[in-house]
């Protein structure tokens, strides 16, 4: 019980110290911005998302959904792994360079500490997917005939659970290249570095059917991220507990590095 206490009290500071960060309000209208840039980007080009969708590259998770509302979700969840790591890159290692963390873990367990920021952060990141998966579904509503009030909370649950999904696995990237790191410059750079290599990982899919190296795709977080919202419930599932895994993994090491590390 006393953990869970720690955790909240925590919490509760971490959550009102981001909500005053200039740098984290920055973010949050940068992401907005890049959303409503995608959203105008990708009305003007329908023809070239039915292209997309009927090559097998895209899938619509209904039919009464537009399709550009589709590619502001998609194209939104890819820019989120960038944005938590912007956020929150200092999130621990903050605080281990000039020593402070040592004044918070004689009060707290270490475990509290993490999970206490690692919440407050994602609070204020689903809160904002929040926001924007409504607007999405506010515009599909408005828009398309027959888009009733069960195709609205319906399609509103389905983007901010597979947006949850997503991003609380690379938090948890972002939790562990803090943890590993002593300062925030460090803990950028290596989890940039991360994001790339992912990336790179994920594009094998492009290389020659009978090329092994294809088989490297499935390392990445990136590579499930399109099957998040696919009509086959299995497909989906495989998503989500690739995500489990990754968050799992990324968890478990930031949690390990952190209570084993001098500080």
């Amino acid at each position: 019980m006393n953990g869970l206490k720690e955790t909240a009290v925590i919490w509760s500071a971490e959550c009102q110290r981001t909500l005053r960060s200039t740098r984290v309000l920055a973010l949050l209208g940068l992401y907005s911005l890049f959303s409503l840039l995608v959203f105008v980007v990708a009305a003007f080009l329908r023809s070239f998302v039915q292209q997309m969708t009927q090559s097998g590259m895209m899938t619509v998770p209904s039919e009464g959904i537009p399709l550009a509302v589709v590619v502001v979700f998609f194209f939104s969840l890819f820019f989120l792994p960038l944005y938590v790591a912007l956020m929150g890159f200092d999130q621990v290692s903050g605080e281990v360079g000039p020593r402070s963390i040592r004044y918070l873990t004689v009060r707290a367990r270490r475990s509290s500490v993490l999970w206490g920021k690692l919440l407050a952060q994602a609070t204020v990141l689903l809160s904002l997917v929040f926001a924007l998966d409504l607007g999405l579904c506010v515009y599909a509503w408005a828009s398309t005939p027959g888009f009733g009030l069960a195709d609205f909370g319906g399609s509103l649950l389905r983007f901010w659970l597979a947006s949850a999904v997503f991003s609380f696995a690379f938090l948890s990237l972002t939790s562990l290249c803090s943890c590993v790191t002593t300062s925030p410059p460090v803990s950028l750079i290596l989890n940039l570095a991360v994001l790339m290599f992912s990336a790179v990982l994920w594009m094998t899919a492009l290389a020659d059917e009978d090329n092994p190296v294809r088989y490297l795709r499935f390392l990445s977080p990136l590579k499930y991220a399109l099957e998040l919202l696919d009509p086959a419930l299995r497909t989906a599932a495989i998503s989500v507990a690739a995500y489990a895994a990754f968050t799992l993994l990324f968890l478990g090491s930031a949690l390990t590095a952190l209570r084993t590390r001098d500080l």
